[in-house]
Order: C-alpha cells, then structure tokens, then sequence
C-alpha cells in the first residue's frame, strides 16, 4: 500500500510538472485554450492514478452543467470527458500550487457573502457562455459522502445561469471501486469520497486505492424550466435538485464477507 502511495505521488508529481512548464511557456489565452490545457492536464492525472471514465447520455458542449460533488476526482473527470471551465469558491484560489494551476485553468471564483464577487463571476460566466465554453459548477457547495443522495442546493449560481438565458444540464456522478478493493474492505463513502476529511488525508486515500472508475450520467436535455421557477430562484433550485436526482446512481454496494 504504502509503496503504491509513494509511485503515484512521484507519477502525479511529474505529471503536474510537465503541465505546468507547457503553460508557463504557451501562456494560452482563450477560455477555450485554457480548458484544452486544463482537459490534457486531468487526462493525465487520471492515467496516473488509474481512475478511468465513462459517460451515459450526451455530453454538454455548452451552457452550464450541474452534479453532485463528491471529491476531487470530480474535476478530473468533468474535464477530461470535455473541456471546461469551473466556478470554485475564493479558498481554492489561495492553496499553494493547486490555487495557480486552478488560474491557468481558467477558474472562476466566488467567495461567499460577497454581493461584489458573486456579480463578477456573473458576468465572466456570460463571457465564457459567450466563447462556447461549458461552465460547470456544483450546486451543493461542498463535497458529501454520498450517504444521501445529494445535499441542498445553493441557488445563486442557478439564478444567475437563468438571468444570463443559458441552459443548465444535469447530470450526476458515481464511482466504483474495483474488486482488490473492496476485498481489502474498502468503500466510496469511507475511502473514497471527500466528506469533511482535511484535503491532505483525502489526496493520501486516494494515492491508495488501487482502482477507480467514474461514470457520469448525463440527461438528454438541459432542465425544463417551469415559468414559476424562472420568475423565483426559490422554485428554480428544487426543480434543478430534482432534475438530477432523477439521474441518481445507487452506492456501490460491498460484497458481503464469504462464510466459513
């Protein structure tokens, strides 16, 4: 266990590096640029850590895109099935390394309570809805266990997606272990997902987990809408909840132990 850890941080290392020096020296411009970078980046990692993905339904190439929140391998996934960009709060931004890489990608940042920060994210959302660019973000607002299918949902964004006249897909996120894994007793929920585990402990779990494989359920049309929740972000933030919680995935479940 420990030696796999070690091989994969030195993989995941080189990885970062590698990228890292390509966008220090090409420096891309675009949004669209910036997502391909970060699209190659994640694709990478994914290889390096043997977390692979698979996609159900068509994939949005635009508008925005709502999930679940799981873990970090979120991002990963979201981006290497498609390039695009994230909403992230402001925290993200000011952690060593992962806050600049995050910045090259394009990130767009909000930081709670701020009427100010929340309204230029609005508006650098509208560019990037304006370049083509998917703008994915996770209205829960924090990563659960995925005891409960998904926790509530925040209703600034999703308003502010509305006002801009965008479409907003959902779709959700489920992962699987492979089987050495759960022979050693592993599972999502207390392995895998983030929950409330300090990022260092998450990042270390996951260096250890021999497998993973992410599926993402895509619906086959952004949220309809009804007038009543176009006129109230209220209305609209349960029928969004609702619309991917019809797309709900069950918890791998664990082999039960073999008897004696």
């Amino acid at each position: 266990m420990i030696f796999r850890k070690l091989f994969r941080l030195v993989r995941v290392v080189l990885v970062f590096a590698y990228y890292i020096v390509e966008v220090i020296i090409r420096r891309p411009k675009t949004r669209a640029l910036r997502a391909a970078w970060l699209s190659r980046l994640c694709k990478s990692l994914m290889r390096a850590a043997n977390i692979t993905v698979s996609v159900e339904g068509p994939i949005p190439t635009q508008g925005a895109v709502i999930t679940n929140h799981l873990n970090l391998t979120d991002i990963l996934a979201h981006s290497a099935v498609n390039p695009c960009v994230f909403i992230s709060k402001m925290e993200v931004r000011k952690l060593p390394v992962m806050g600049w890489v995050s910045m090259m990608a394009g990130t767009l940042y909000v930081e709670r309570g701020a009427g100010g920060q929340a309204a230029k994210a609005a508006e650098r959302m509208a560019r990037d809805f304006r370049e083509g660019v998917p703008v994915v973000f996770f209205p829960e607002g924090t990563t659960g266990t995925g005891e409960v299918d998904l926790l509530p949902f925040r209703s600034g964004l999703i308003a502010q997606t509305i006002m801009a006249k965008q479409p907003i897909y959902p779709g959700f996120l489920h992962y699987d272990l492979s089987a050495d894994d759960l022979a050693r007793g592993l599972t999502t929920v207390k392995d895998l997902h983030w929950g409330t585990q300090p990022m260092g402990a998450h990042l270390w779990t996951l260096l250890g987990i021999k497998a993973t494989h992410c599926t993402i359920r895509f619906a086959s049309e952004p949220i309809a809408f009804t007038p009543a929740g176009l006129a109230n972000r209220k209305i609209a933030v349960v029928e969004a909840q609702a619309a991917v919680q019809a797309l709900v995935m069950p918890l791998q479940s664990t082999p039960a132990p073999a008897s004696r």
